[in-house]
C-alpha cells in the first residue's frame, strides 16, 4: 500500500472519534498526522496486529516492548505518553468506536481495505517474554507462594540493573526533594532521614522494615540513630544485596535480613515499624490482615510509618487493580487503594493516625531521575537484563512520572501510633517537636 501512514491516520481517527494527537511514521517511510506533533514509529506490520488484537494501552505496550513500535529519535517519550493520555481521557479508552453494523457499510469496507493493505490482519503476535513470565503465576491471589512469585517477577531482575537505575542509594521508593536539593542521592538521603525522624528513632530501639529492599533504610537508621533492625523481603536478590551491604558497613551485629513474608513475623514487639513502598503488593483483600499484623508487632506507644502509592477514588472504574500494562509487566497482583481507605483500615486495626503527608510531586521528580539514569547508560542496562526488560522499565517509569504529575495517582506517608492503655501516644505536643532533629543534629550518640 502506497502512503501507508496517510491511509491509516484518517481511519484511526474515524474509529476513535477523535483527532489523533500524534504523527505516525510507518515502515514504508511515509508520515501523517498533525504537524509538529510527536512522532510514533510503526516499524512493521506486527505493531498494527498488536493493536488489532488488543486495542488499548496493553496492546500499545506489547508493541513497544517487542520493539515493533518506537518513539522517533527526534520526539520525546514524555510528549508521546502525554498525548496518548489525553487521547485516553478524550475517548475514555483506546477501544475502537465502530459499531458491528458499520462493518457492512462504507466505513467497514474502507477499514477492511486498509487492514488488508497494511497487513494488519494476521495471527496474534506472540507475547513478549517479559509478559509471558507473569503468566506463570498460579495459586490463590496473595497466597504466600503466589506473592513470592509475584515479587520475584519484579525485584529479581538483577541487583546490578537496579543499581544502574536507582543510583548508589539503592532506594526504590519516592525520594524527598526539599528546596535546594539538586541530586537524587541527596533526595533519597533526605527521605530516609525524614522516616527516621517521624519514627523518633533512638539508640537501642528495635526497628522492623517491612519490604526492606536492599537495606538502605536500615543502614541509615543504624548508622545515624543507633537502632537494632530487622528487614524482611520476599526477593532473594534483595536479601543477598542487603546482607552484603550490611556486612561491608560492619553492622551485621545490629542488622538482620530475613527472606520472610510479613505474615510470618512472630518476634515482636518492635519499637517502630517502617513499610515503604510495600503495601501496594499486599492486595485490598489482605489489607485488614496486614494492618492487624503490624499493629500486633508494635509495642504500646510504637509508631508505624506506612509509605504507599494511592489511586484517586473518582477515576473511572471501581477496580483497585493497577493498569493492564503495570499488572502484566511490572507489579503483578498489585493494588492501589485511595488513601482514605488506607487510613480507615489502619484505624480499624487499632492504630491512631497522627499525620499524613502527600509526596506526589516528589515521586514525579524521582521517576524522571530514574529514567535519566536508565537512558544515560542504556547499552549497559540492556546487557544487564534484556532489551525488552529495559524497554518495560523505561515505559513504566516515564508513564508513572506523568501519572503523578497529572494527579492520577499519589503517594502518602501515614504516621500511625499504637497508643498505650492510658491513651497516651508518646508524641510531643507539636508536629515540629515530634519530627525531631535531622541526623546531623541528632541528640543521640554518634554510632
Amino acid at each position: 500500500m502506497a502512503d501507508t501512514a496517510g491511509q491509516l491516520v484518517p481511519v484511526l481517527e474515524e474509529l476513535l472519534g477523535a483527532e489523533l494527537p500524534l504523527r505516525l511514521r510507518t515502515w514504508d517511510g511515509t508520515e501523517a498526522g498533525p504537524a509538529g506533533a510527536p512522532v510514533l514509529v510503526l516499524r512493521n506490520r506486527r505493531a498494527l496486529r498488536h493493536l488489532l488484537w488488543r486495542p488499548d494501552e496493553l496492546g500499545l505496550a506489547r508493541a513497544y516492548v517487542s520493539g515493533d513500535l518506537e518513539v522517533a529519535p527526534d520526539s520525546d517519550l514524555y510528549d508521546v505518553l502525554g498525548s496518548l493520555a489525553r487521547l485516553t481521557e478524550q475517548t475514555q479508552s483506546f477501544t475502537l468506536r465502530a459499531h458491528p453494523r458499520d462493518l457492512f457499510g462504507p466505513q467497514g469496507r474502507r477499514l477492511l481495505r486498509t487492514a488488508v493493505g497494511t497487513g494488519m490482519i494476521g495471527p496474534r503476535p506472540p507475547l513478549p517474554p517479559e509478559e509471558a513470565t507473569r503468566q506463570k503465576l498460579t495459586g490463590s491471589r496473595h497466597s504466600l507462594l503466589r506473592d513470592r512469585k509475584a515479587i520475584s517477577h519484579h525485584y529479581d531482575v538483577g541487583n546490578d540493573f537496579y543499581r544502574l537505575v536507582l543510583g548508589p542509594s539503592m532506594v526504590y521508593s519516592c525520594a524527598y526533594w526539599p528546596t535546594g536539593t539538586t541530586s537524587l542521592e541527596q533526595a533519597q538521603e533526605a527521605k530516609l532521614d525524614l522516616i527516621c525522624r517521624k519514627l523518633s528513632l533512638r539508640p537501642g530501639m528495635r526497628l522492623l522494615d517491612v519490604g526492606c529492599g536492599w537495606g538502605s533504610l536500615l543502614l541509615h537508621a543504624a548508622e545515624h540513630y543507633g537502632v537494632h533492625g530487622t528487614g524482611i523481603t520476599l526477593s532473594g536478590e534483595q536479601a543477598r544485596g542487603a546482607q552484603q551491604r550490611i556486612g561491608e558497613a560492619g553492622l551485621s551485629d545490629r542488622l538482620t535480613i530475613r527472606l520472610q513474608d510479613y505474615r510470618e513475623v512472630d518476634d515482636g514487639p518492635y519499637d517502630a515499624i517502617a513499610s515503604v513502598g510495600m503495601a501496594e503488593h499486599v492486595g485490598t483483600e489482605q489489607f485488614r490482615r496486614y494492618a492487624a499484623v503490624l499493629f500486633g508487632l508494635l509495642a504500646p506507644g510504637g509508631r508505624l510509618l506506612n509509605h504507599q502509592i494511592a489511586r484517586r477514588p473518582n477515576l473511572p472504574g471501581e477496580s483497585y487493580r493497577m493498569s493492564p500494562f503495570i499488572h502484566a509487566y511490572v507489579f503483578p497482583d498489585g493494588d492501589l487503594s485511595p488513601v482514605g481507605n488506607t487510613v480507615s483500615l489502619l484505624e480499624e486495626a487499632g492504630f491512631e493516625v497522627r499525620d499524613l503527608e502527600s509526596l506526589r510531586e516528589h515521586y514525579a521528580l524521582t521517576l524522571r531521575a530514574w529514567v535519566a539514569n536508565l537512558e544515560s547508560d542504556w547499552d549497559r542496562a540492556v546487557k544487564l537484563s534484556t532489551l525488552g526488560r529495559a524497554r518495560v522499565w523505561r515505559l513504566y517509569m516515564a508513564a508513572s512520572a506523568l501519572a503523578f504529575e497529572q494527579n492520577r495517582i499519589g503517594v502518602n506517608q501515614i504516621l500511625a501510633v499504637r497508643t498505650g492503655s492510658d491513651g497516651g501516644s508518646g508524641l510531643p505536643p507539636t508536629r515540629a517537636e515530634w519530627l525531631g532533629a535531622t541526623a546531623g543534629e541528632s541528640t543521640g550518640p554518634s554510632v
